[in-house]
Formats: structure tokens, sequence, C-alpha cells
């Protein structure tokens, strides 16, 4: 898995970002882990929908537009659940709280850099 930072509208967050581009890496995913440190997160590209069955954390969850804007956020996410989102491209999975903390919202726009 490649990693990346995470800028929004240009802003650098300190967010570590790994991007899961294989289908291999896409379904593993965040399960098996024990938490999401505050300043990680995990980029799911090629990827409307999500499931957190098996999550032992929750997760904030932003569906991200081909032109890297959020069309959707859904914060404090639990297990058992099941997201889509039609308009998403890619998803962002982040620790619970981690959006609101960078001020992201629906309509902002996210960049990934070294």
């Amino acid at each position: 898995m490649r990693q990346s930072a995470l800028f929004v509208a240009g802003r650098a967050t300190g967010v570590r970002v790994d991007v899961a581009e294989s289908a291999r890496e896409r379904l593993r995913g965040l399960l098996g882990r024990d938490a999401l440190a505050a300043d990680d997160a995990l980029l799911l590209e090629r990827c409307r929908s999500v499931h957190t069955f098996g999550m032992r954390f929750s997760i904030d969850v932003l569906f991200v537009s081909r032109s890297n804007r959020v069309v959707a956020v859904h914060r404090e996410v639990r297990a058992g659940r099941i997201l889509m989102h039609w308009r998403g491209a890619k998803t962002l999975e982040m620790a619970a709280g981690a959006a609101a903390r960078h001020g992201i919202g629906v309509g902002a726009q996210l960049a990934w850099g070294p």
C-alpha cells in the first residue's frame, strides 16, 4: 500500500493516508486493526460502498468524487453498518471525529501528496 498525505483546500492536515488501490487491499481495508490513530486514514480507490462488519472501533466515512470533492460525510460510524453513495468514486476512512477536527464537510476539496 502506498502512503500519502491529506490536504484540505490546499492546507496540510498532518493526516497520513494509506492508499488501497488493489482489490485485495480494498477488501482488507481496516479489518483486523484494533484502532485507527487520529492522524491516520485509509483511502479506498474505485470504491462507492463500504461496510463496517467486524470493525472494532467507530470511524468517519467520507465519499469523494472523481474530482476529489467530498460528496458525503458519515460521522462516528459503528460496527455492522453498510454505507454507499452513488456519486462517490473513492472512500476515505478516518478515525472517528477526525473529519470534524480537520473541518472536512460536504463540498471540501481534498488532495493527496507527498
